[in-house]
């Protein structure tokens, strides 16, 4: 894993004015990368942060942005609200007014209400939040706001894309649900009733399952109560520790059923899978995969593994930090007044050469979303992940244009 960076200390003795200044004024323009770097989902946060940097590497590597160096600052926040406002603070306190996050829809609806806070009580001191993987559906619909940004597809259109794959298959008879216990696994387990039942009504739900999340040690209980209830099929969101020791505990119970997942690549994901044996079975709704193909991506993907130990986990990423340094440089500044115009309506060509777009009404990022599945390597499956020999494989693509679902934002442009 990629060594940790401490967090960011100002310089004693700077005036306080000297702190707001925005970070484009310095040698560098920096990020505050707020997400878990301690406890059972370090590992998450860890893949995410190495993905920034080896992007802010590439752009400093191509001349930077408006003539400044990128820099990747990262902030722990425990997987805490609280924590994750205190960091954010922090990052302000040092001048930085581009905040990025992901883990846990319910730090991001935190993050965004400090935000919109902070932006409208000290002029001068704005932020930008730049989200790279909560997709709580209601954070580009309800708490849509004008400073947040949305690179991932939101729970919504992953579930379209999964329950539409799902549809086709007619040996799926029962379907059991398991979900972390906050906003984000409530929003998958609502979509996934709705639209199993609007698509295959036939289908039974046995079992409709939440539980806390990154708190079990050990989903054995809960995958006896999926044998129990003859479940030939498995819809999760849980991501980090909880996808990775629920595949786990299903694997050493023997459980013979698919698993269709949103976060089975994260770290510890594809270790779990493979000790399942289920060649094939398991599957996962994502915007790319190493073995993708189109554009750039194999070349890429080989020259992230050349200095780590695990696979490029967040196209999103480099989609965000690629137009975000569009807007830089278009602005010349990394002032979030001039930014948001930009980003807003933004089109931009992913990795995979396809082409995807930012909508101005909510700031949601749409793209070519895939349906992947864990199989051994070998002919179009070039890349392993955790070297485990078994990688990702395209079972189906679904063009952008078919992603697009309805908003209710109501976008609050600063008066």
């Amino acid at each position: 894993m990629p060594t940790r960076f401490g967090k960011g200390v100002a310089l004693a003795g700077l005036a306080i004015g000297l702190m707001a200044t925005p970070a484009i004024a310095a040698d560098t323009i920096k990020i505050a990368y707020i997400d878990p770097l301690s406890g059972m989902m370090a590992p998450i946060g860890e893949q995410g942060l190495a993905d920034y940097r080896f992007m802010a590497e590439r752009i400093n590597a191509a001349g930077g942005v408006a003539g400044k160096k990128l820099e990747i600052v990262p902030f722990d926040n425990k997987l805490s609200a609280q924590e994750t406002i205190v960091q954010a603070q922090k990052a302000i306190d040092q001048g930085i007014r581009i905040i990025t996050q992901g883990n846990s829809s319910g730090l991001a609806a935190a993050l965004i209400d400090f935000a919109n806070k902070n932006n409208e009580r000290n002029p001068g001191k704005e932020v930008l939040y730049v989200n790279y993987a909560a997709v709580d559906p209601a954070l580009t619909n309800e708490k849509c706001s004008y400073w947040h940004f949305r690179w991932d597809a939101n729970s919504d259109i992953k579930m379209q894309a999964l329950t539409s794959y799902m549809k086709s298959n007619a040996s799926i008879k029962k379907v059991y649900l398991i979900n972390q216990d906050y906003s984000f696994g409530h929003a998958v387990r609502k979509a996934a009733v709705e639209m199993l039942k609007a698509k295959r009504p036939d289908i039974q739900i046995v079992g409709d399952e939440l539980h806390p999340i990154a708190k079990i040690t050990d989903f054995s209980p809960y995958v006896a109560k999926i044998k129990a209830a003859g479940a030939d099929s498995i819809i999760t969101g849980n991501w980090g520790s909880d996808i990775a020791l629920l595949l786990k505990a299903a694997a050493d119970a023997g459980l013979n059923a698919n698993f269709y997942t949103y976060y089975a690549g994260g770290a510890g994901g594809p270790t779990a899978i493979k000790q399942t044996g289920l060649d094939g079975k398991v599957f996962q709704i994502v915007e790319g995969l190493a073995n993708a193909g189109g554009g750039d991506s194999q070349e890429f993907e080989a020259a992230f593994r050349k200095n780590h130990d695990f696979g490029w986990t967040y196209p999103r990423v480099r989609n965000a930090v690629e137009m975000l340094a569009k807007a830089i440089n278009e602005a010349k500044s990394d002032d979030p007044l001039k930014l948001v115009p930009i980003l807003a309506g933004m089109k931009h060509k992913t990795m995979y050469g396809a082409e995807a777009y930012m909508r101005e009404t909510d700031h949601q990022f749409f793209q070519d979303m895939y349906i992947a599945n864990f199989v051994p390597v070998g002919g179009e499956v070039k890349f392993d992940e955790e070297k485990t020999g078994w990688g990702w494989k395209v079972a189906a693509k679904i063009p952008a244009q078919f992603t697009n679902v309805s908003t209710t934002c109501k976008m609050q442009k600063p008066s």
